[in-house]
C-alpha cells in the first residue's frame, strides 16, 4: 500500500495551473491573402460554425489580416493563402487540405499547441494525438527506467524516474498530467476538483495494470521480459487518452469493447515501440 502515499506526494508536485496558463497565453496570427474572398475562408477554417459568440470573440482577437493598421509589431504564426506572394518557408493554408496546415504548423511552432487547439477547434484533434502519442511513449520509457538503473539520461527522461521508487506511481501521474493537458486543449476547466472524476478513475484502473505488469517482471536485467512490461505502459496510457479526448470533444468515452480493441492495437504498437528504446539503450551503452 506505499502506492498510496508515493501517489499523493507525486500528485502534489503537479501544477495545473501551469498548464492553464501555458493555454491561455496570447497568441497572435496573422493572415495574408490575396483576395477577399481566401480571407473568408482562412476565416471560416479558424472559427467554424459552432463556436459560442464569447470564444469567437476572444478567438477573434488574436486574428490580424495582413493590411490592418491596427495590429502588433510582431505575430506568433503568419499564414499565407495559396494565392498570396510567400517566402519559400512560409506556412500556407491549403483550402482542399487543411489538416496538413495544421500539421506544418505544430510541426514548427510546438509550444504553441495548446493555445491554439484551445481557442481554435481545428487544431484539437491532432494536438491531442500528439500529446496523448507524446505521453504513451514517455510511460514506456518510465516503465524501462525504473527496471534498468541509469538509463533515464539516455531515453531523454529528466524527471521522477529518481524520486519515486514505483513505475505505477511515475506512470499514474504522467496519465494524471494528461488529463490536465487534454481538458486545456479541449477548453474545458482544469484541476484537481474540476476533473476529479477523470483523475479518480485513472488512480482506480492504476491498480489493475499495475498488477499485471508485476506478474510479467520486476527489475531483471535487460531482455525480452521488459518489452511487454514497456508495452503495458504505452499500451494503458494510450487508451486512457484516446478515452478521454473523446469525452472532452464529444460528450462521451470508449465502451468496455472499444478500450479492449485499443488496447490490443496499441499493445503491439507499444512491443514494437520498446524493442526500439531497448536497442537505442543498447546502443548508447556499447558506444
Amino acid at each position: 500500500m506505499s502506492f498510496l502515499p508515493q501517489l499523493r506526494q507525486a500528485i502534489s508536485t503537479l501544477n495545473p495551473s501551469e498548464v492553464r496558463a501555458a493555454a491561455e497565453q496570447r497568441v497572435a496570427i496573422h493572415l495574408i491573402a490575396a483576395q477577399p474572398e481566401t480571407y473568408t475562408a482562412m476565416a471560416d477554417w479558424l472559427l467554424p460554425p459552432g463556436l459560442s459568440p464569447a470564444k469567437r470573440t476572444e478567438a477573434s482577437r488574436m486574428v490580424f489580416l495582413a493590411g490592418e493598421s491596427d495590429k502588433p509589431a510582431n505575430f506568433d504564426l503568419e499564414i499565407y493563402a495559396e494565392d498570396a506572394i510567400a517566402p519559400a518557408d512560409a506556412i500556407i493554408f491549403r483550402r482542399e487540405d487543411p489538416r496538413r496546415t495544421v500539421r506544418q504548423i505544430l510541426d514548427r511552432k510546438e509550444q504553441l499547441g495548446l493555445p491554439l487547439a484551445r481557442l481554435f477547434p481545428p487544431f484539437r484533434e491532432a494536438v491531442c494525438n500528439r500529446l496523448i502519442q507524446k505521453i504513451a511513449i514517455e510511460n514506456a520509457g518510465f516503465s524501462l527506467a525504473t527496471a534498468l538503473p541509469n538509463i533515464a539520461p539516455i531515453l531523454g527522461l529528466t524527471w521522477a524516474v529518481g524520486e519515486f521508487a514505483s513505475d505505477s506511481v511515475i506512470l499514474t501521474m504522467n496519465q494524471i498530467r494528461l488529463v490536465f493537458f487534454l481538458g486545456a486543449a479541449n477548453d474545458r476547466a482544469i484541476g484537481y476538483s474540476e476533473q476529479r472524476t477523470e483523475i479518480g478513475s485513472i488512480v482506480a484502473g492504476a491498480f489493475g495494470w499495475r498488477a499485471v505488469a508485476r506478474e510479467l517482471v520486476g527489475k531483471i536485467p535487460l531482455g525480452g521480459g521488459l518489452i511487454p512490461k514497456a508495452a503495458i505502459a504505452y499500451a494503458g496510457t494510450y487508451v486512457v487518452g484516446r478515452s478521454l479526448e473523446r469525452y472532452y470533444r464529444f460528450g462521451y468515452k470508449y465502451t468496455r469493447a472499444e478500450r479492449h480493441s485499443a488496447y490490443q492495437e496499441a499493445f503491439e504498437k507499444g512491443k514494437v515501440l520498446a524493442g526500439g528504446l531497448i536497442d537505442r539503450i543498447k546502443a548508447r551503452k556499447s558506444a
